[in-house]
């Protein structure tokens, strides 16, 4: 498999990957909240072997077969990153020398600090999840579209 340009990847990125942070319940954890980070793109099945060269280009990651078939959909493939030296060692990098140039590039930095506070443990204080929670909304709120009502 054949790496690919990291100029198309950004820009592939900028379209189509998501990052993305997760709060969940863990009933075993201290504080009963479990901190993710996660990147990933999904597509068709038809187009797995892009997926697979993207992760051959950033060399980390893996590809996932998804099935739809309840919903009457084609089936997909999810490459995800989810391993935290993963993100500091290859992703965040990658995404430094060859930068994101569209709305996605603001996601990219509220991701970056999500990082480096996991990195730190602040993922394991109240008082970090509370700084996830933030940074959660942020990108979320980067992500929405708004739609203002004209008043008559």
């Amino acid at each position: 498999m054949s790496k690919l340009n990291p100029h198309y990847v950004a820009g592939f990125i900028d379209g189509e990957g998501c990052f993305a942070i997760s709060i969940g319940y863990h009933k075993t954890l201290k504080n009963r909240k479990e901190i993710k980070l996660e990147f990933e793109i999904e597509l068709r099945a038809d187009d797995k072997e892009i997926l697979e060269r993207i992760k051959e280009t950033l060399d980390c990651g893996n590809i996932y077969d998804l099935n739809y078939e309840r919903y009457g959909w084609h089936p997909h493939v999810k490459y995800k990153i989810q391993k935290l030296s993963d993100f500091q060692e290859k992703l965040i990098p990658f995404f430094q020398k060859y930068p994101l140039q569209a709305k996605k590039a603001k996601s990219f930095k509220i991701f970056c600090k999500a990082v480096k506070a996991f990195a730190n443990k602040e993922h394991l204080a109240p008082k970090g999840i509370q700084k996830f929670r933030k940074l959660q909304q942020q990108m979320r709120l980067d992500g929405k579209k708004t739609i203002t009502a004209r008043v008559r």
